[in-house]
């Protein structure tokens, strides 16, 4: 592993730093200013950002020192592209599985090689965008957990105005488009503006996340079938329309996507609802990464031994007796290996 220092901190930046760090690197980001992707890796200890300029000691500190141009990349800006061409251009919404680029599907990479602009998530595999020629356009929309967000509305905004001013736009998301991803919304927006627009489906981290750890969501003897569900709100909330007792009652492996925070309060409502408390449970973390990390235990264990190891977002919670296999597997996955930056 070396380490490498980049020089600047846009959506284009990023692509690289993803890509260094996917490969193994220790990286450093040195710029005034980082995207909200970079500034989510800072918080979470994936890479290290300092906030200024570059020094003579970063250099000597370093093995390799990347500039990357930001000419060429933007924030997310409520203006209306200048071109206005007699035929819109198209948006397709694109699945790039759960982080490892060698997830993202051949349909979703010819299509970024087709683009114009990229709109990026901070949960896409921006190491797909390294190599993406100069001329290309890379938008951040991130939603940072508790911290910097763009709102739906001035993401589908943007998607519409590129698109009418002729450019082919990729929307380039982790996991899969239409799985807590929004991508209806994206869908709506464009074909409201009239637009022409397509997806390209992803590898959700639904069963990803547990496949990479080893867990099948369904196995003969165990379970026929699974349920996915968003843990954002927790069990009671005015706005949840999960219906958890019945999901203890179920007999399926149950996935909970985005359910760090309210893992506490969902194991206690499984519970409550009539699911053994010795049931096995799994959380996944960094699914795809070199960082990928779990924990694994009970539903009256689970929440405690994730605040314990540090897991933070984005993680999968797999409970179900299926979260007790594959403890001694180790993953196929072929992460992408280390090279020179």
């Amino acid at each position: 592993m070396s380490s490498v220092v980049v020089t600047s901190g846009d959506a284009r930046a990023a692509a690289r730093v993803d890509a260094l760090r996917v490969a193994g690197h220790d990286v450093t980001v040195v710029a005034p200013e980082v995207c909200a992707s970079i500034e989510d890796w800072h918080d979470r200890g994936l890479v290290t950002w300092h906030a200024r300029e570059l020094a003579l000691d970063d250099v000597g500190a370093a093995d390799t020192v990347v500039n990357v141009p930001v000419e060429t990349t933007t924030e997310p800006t409520p203006e209306t592209p200048a071109v206005h061409p007699a035929a819109p251009g198209t948006v397709t919404l694109v699945g790039g599985g759960p982080g490892d680029p060698g997830l993202l599907t051949v349909a979703g990479l010819e299509a970024l090689r087709r683009a114009d602009v990229v709109v990026t998530d901070r949960l896409a595999p921006l190491a797909a965008l390294a190599d993406l020629p100069p001329h290309v356009e890379v938008v951040d929309v991130a939603k940072v957990p508790h911290g910097r967000t763009t709102p739906q509305e001035a993401i589908n905004r943007l998607l519409v105005e590129h698109a009418l001013a002729g450019r082919s736009v990729v929307r380039l998301k982790g996991g899969d488009s239409f799985v807590f991803g929004r991508g209806g919304e994206e869908l709506e927006a464009c074909a409201d503006a009239g637009v022409p627009a397509t997806v390209v489906p992803g590898v959700t981290s639904a069963i990803a996340a547990p496949e990479l750890a080893g867990i099948p969501v369904t196995h003969r003897g165990l379970t026929q079938g699974f349920t996915v569900v968003s843990g954002h709100l927790p069990p009671g909330h005015p706005d949840s329309t999960v219906d958890w007792a019945t999901l203890a009652r179920s007999g399926t492996t149950l996935v909970v996507l985005m359910g760090v925070r309210t893992l506490p309060e969902i194991a206690e409502a499984l519970v409550a609802g009539g699911l053994d408390a010795a049931t096995p449970a799994a959380v996944v973390a960094d699914a795809g990464l070199r960082s990928q990390h779990e924990v694994r235990g009970s539903v009256a264990t689970i929440a405690g031994l994730a605040r314990e190891a540090g897991i933070g977002a984005p993680a999968v919670t797999v409970v179900g007796a299926v979260a007790a296999l594959g403890s001694t597997l180790t993953s196929t996955l072929e992460i992408v290996p280390e090279a020179a930056p």
